[in-house]
């Protein structure tokens, strides 16, 4: 057979740059050098897109990168081909949702892998370890995106705890998937953005998810060139954000301050209710704010944290925290009754007692 030269050198230019990818090394905060690729996906590396993409998700943080992927994909510009794995028991995703009116092809959890060739996998708030022999498979190896500054935040729940931990900034991270862990992958690129004083759960978890989309895309259109710069988490500064259960609603009135119970409920927003005992039942409180008025200092010294008075001037109850700061609390949820207004739970529970207060407790 014959090859002409434009084509010969077109050939040789490629194994050239093969060649000087096997070359590639990275070196971490430790001096250390480590390979980007291993040497059997060296081999089948692809060095041009637009890329085939696997992508791994599970719910509406997902699904917001998943969309922005799909759009490429119809251009047929970043994108050449692209399919989703997804893990739901029951009813149907929001992932499965949107891929089959889109005829996106689906791939249930966990993944047998027969012959599939693509380029690069994608996970994004997928929640499942992913092993080795499936990173493997694919050239450009696997990349997250992550709701924190990581090192910062490990886990499933980054955008809650940051929330409850009363932080002021967070972002989102692209990071190499590594097997057996979660979150411990070598940072790809990273963007920050600040958290409002009274922003809830709902609120920052639509606006991380829209900037992981996009952060995604600006890393997708530097392959596979951004591989090779990224760089090891910092062993400083880790802290892990495991997945939130149902007890981390309970108020606790001696350890938490004001501003610490109202961060709380900002974190969980959209989840689940705050809640602390009362008269031996658990009650929900809604309308949580710091309060900040005035009040009797002698009359808030001498009670413990937990204490509730009826607030007239706001018409609110408020509630002594740790340190003698105070929240006050609109709606009352008591059980086998309708909500209740603070003065209608003062009325029920405090009117025809000498004393104007109670005790909630954790």
């Amino acid at each position: 057979m014959i090859v002409c030269n434009f084509t010969r050198t077109k050939i040789l230019k490629c194994i050239t740059a093969l060649t000087r990818w096997e070359r590639i090394f990275v070196l971490n905060n430790k001096n250390n050098c480590s390979i980007i690729f291993n040497k059997r996906n060296l081999h089948n590396a692809v060095l041009k897109g637009p890329w085939s993409v696997l992508f791994f998700g599970s719910d509406e943080f997902a699904l917001e990168s998943l969309k922005k992927l799909y759009a490429q994909y119809k251009l047929q510009k970043l994108l050449c081909h692209l399919e989703i794995v997804t893990a739901y028991k029951g009813n149907e995703n929001c992932l499965s949702k949107y891929a089959k009116e889109n005829k996106i092809t689906i791939h249930q959890w966990p993944l047998e892998i027969h012959n599939m060739k693509f380029d690069i996998g994608v996970v994004v708030s997928f929640g499942h370890l992913i092993p080795s022999h499936i990173i493997d498979s694919f050239p450009l190896g696997m990349i997250n995106v992550h709701g924190s500054l990581l090192p910062r935040w490990r886990g499933s729940a980054p955008i809650i705890h940051a929330l409850k931990n009363g932080d002021t900034r967070t972002g989102i991270s692209i990071m190499r998937i590594m097997p057996k862990k979660f979150d411990i992958g070598d940072i790809i690129a990273q963007e920050e953005t600040s958290i409002d004083l009274h922003e809830t759960q709902p609120e920052l978890y639509k606006k991380l998810a829209l900037l992981g989309s996009k952060l995604l895309l600006k890393t997708m259109e530097k392959l596979p060139e951004v591989l090779s710069s990224s760089v090891r988490q910092n062993e400083d500064g880790i802290t892990y954000a495991p997945k939130i259960k149902p007890d981390m609603s309970f108020i606790k009135w001696k350890e938490m301050n004001a501003k610490n119970v109202y961060d709380l409920n900002r974190a969980l927003t959209g989840l689940y209710s705050l809640k602390t005992n009362f008269n031996n039942k658990v009650i929900k409180i809604f309308g949580i704010q710091v309060f900040s008025n005035s009040i009797n200092v002698i009359q808030s010294e001498k009670n413990e944290p937990g204490t509730a008075f009826y607030h007239k001037e706001t018409d609110s109850l408020i509630v002594k925290c740790k340190d003698n700061t105070w929240v006050s609390i609109k709606t009352i949820g008591v059980p086998g009754k309708p909500k209740l207004s603070a003065l209608n739970f003062a009325n029920g529970f405090l009117g025809g007692k000498r004393q104007k207060f109670c005790i909630f407790t954790t």
